[in-house]
C-alpha cells in the first residue's frame, strides 16, 4: 500500500523547491540554472524533485503562481474595502501591483528576461491565463461598483471585464518592453509617460468614466521603473 503524505508536509516540501528556484532565478537567471542546481541547494534527489514537478518549466510556473498568490493576498483586502470608491480601487489595483513588483524587483526582472525570450512562448501563455483568471473577478466587482456609484457607464459589465483584463495584460507586456528600451535610451521618459497616459485614457473610455477619473500608475512609480 503506497505511503500517504500529509498535505501540509507535501506543501512545505514543494514550497522548498519553489523557494530554491526563486533564489536561483534571481542569482543565476532562469536559463543559467539547472534542475541539478536546485537539488544541490536542497540536498535533494531527482526522484524528490519529479515527485512535485515534471520539468524545470513547471517549476517556473510554480514560482509565478507563488508570486501571484502573494500579490493577491495583499490586494484582496484593499479591493474588498467598502470605504473605497471604484475609481480608488482601480488605482489601488495598479499601484498595488507596481509596489509589489518594486519590492521584488530583481526577481521580476529575471522573470521578465524569460518572458522576452523567443524560446518561452509557453511561459507567456501561462502568465496570460493566470492574469485573466485573477483579474476578471476583481475587475467585475469594481466595474459593477462604479456603475452603482454612477461613475462608470459600461453597457456590458459582465463582458467588459475580460476586455479590461486584456488591456492590463497589454500594459504589462508593453511595460516590460519599455523597461528594456529605457536601459539603452531607445525611448524617452516622456514617451513612457505618454504611453501610460494612453492606456489610462483607454481604460476610462472602456468603463465609461469621465476623463481624469483614474490615475492607474502614479509619477513616482513610473520614475522608479523608467526614470
Amino acid at each position: 500500500m503506497p505511503r500517504t503524505l500529509n498535505p501540509e508536509t507535501y506543501a512545505l516540501r514543494r514550497d522548498a523547491f519553489v523557494d530554491a528556484a526563486q533564489r536561483l532565478i534571481q542569482t543565476k537567471g532562469y536559463q543559467q540554472f539547472s534542475v541539478q542546481d536546485v537539488l544541490d541547494e536542497l540536498d535533494a534527489s531527482k526522484g524528490a524533485f519529479y515527485h512535485y514537478f515534471d520539468s524545470k518549466a513547471a517549476l517556473l510556473d510554480a514560482v509565478i503562481d507563488q508570486m501571484a498568490d502573494a500579490a493577491a493576498a495583499r490586494l484582496e483586502p484593499v479591493l474588498a474595502n467598502p470605504n473605497l470608491s471604484a475609481a480608488q480601487k482601480v488605482d489601488a489595483l495598479f499601484n498595488g501591483l507596481a509596489q509589489f513588483k518594486a519590492e521584488q524587483k530583481e526577481l521580476v526582472l529575471a522573470i521578465l528576461r524569460v518572458w522576452l525570450s523567443d524560446d518561452n512562448t509557453i511561459v507567456r501563455e501561462t502568465y496570460r491565463r493566470l492574469v485573466t483568471a485573477r483579474m476578471v473577478p476583481w475587475l467585475d466587482a469594481i466595474v459593477r461598483q462604479g456603475i452603482a456609484e454612477g461613475k462608470f457607464s459600461a453597457t456590458f459589465p459582465g463582458l467588459v471585464t475580460r476586455v479590461l483584463a486584456s488591456l492590463i495584460q497589454g500594459t504589462s507586456e508593453l511595460a516590460g518592453e519599455l523597461w528594456v528600451a529605457r536601459q539603452t535610451d531607445s525611448v524617452s521618459f516622456k514617451e513612457v509617460e505618454d504611453t501610460f497616459a494612453a492606456y489610462r485614457e483607454a481604460f476610462e473610455r472602456i468603463v465609461g468614466a469621465q476623463p481624469g477619473t483614474l490615475t492607474l500608475v502614479d509619477g513616482p512609480t513610473l520614475r522608479f521603473w523608467f526614470g
